[in-house]
């Protein structure tokens, strides 16, 4: 169990932070910004669950999400043989292309590509969909000079295409999805 009894430590003033593992390193190490991508992209997804109105599901959907996300910060911010116990399974990612493959049966299929908008809900997705994109990549950077868990971008690969497609079932099951006109506006 975590016990947080401080919340204001002053140990960040310098530009440094603590890892889960008790090493300081600068705020703006790589492993420091994989871990900070990930929560803003959780907070994104609590944005996206204040516009999914009665659709239950989807708000467990993304209750479990948000867990998995503290889950993935918490593998990314203890690096080395310490953090074991914290290192990411694929039961998660297996857990998504499930919820993918389950929403997107119920979907018509793509003619085009879907640009982000359409209802508000969606609109949403397509952002947080595009901050856990970032956070991919930043972990994607961090692998290439450090030890990261490899199911950590392959559950945030798949994220992103749960989100895009709960965007979809947001706009009226794609009904309401706005697509992509290739050249529409050209002279």
């Amino acid at each position: 169990m975590v016990r947080i009894d401080r919340v204001v430590t002053r140990g960040g003033d310098g530009g440094e932070t603590s890892l889960g593992d008790g090493a300081r390193v600068g705020k703006d190490a790589l492993r420091v910004e994989a871990f900070g991508t990930v929560d803003e992209a959780n907070a994104m997804i609590g944005m996206v669950r204040r516009h999914v109105d009665a659709d239950a599901v989807a708000d467990a959907m993304l209750g479990r999400i948000q867990n998995d996300l503290f889950d993935v910060g918490a593998d990314l911010c203890v690096p080395g043989e310490a953090g074991a116990r914290l290192r990411l399974d694929t039961a998660p990612a297996l857990r998504l292309e499930a919820e993918v493959e389950l929403m997107n049966a119920s979907l018509p299929p793509l003619t085009s590509f879907i640009l982000p908008g359409g209802s508000a809900g969606a609109a949403q997705a397509h952002v947080a969909r595009t901050v856990v994109r970032r956070a991919e990549r930043r972990v994607v950077a961090l692998s290439h000079v450090e030890a990261v868990n490899g199911e950590l971008v392959r559950y945030l690969n798949r994220l992103s295409d749960h989100l895009f497609v709960l965007g979809r079932r947001f706009n009226a099951n794609g009904a309401g999805d706005v697509v992509w006109v290739p050249g529409a506006n050209r002279g």
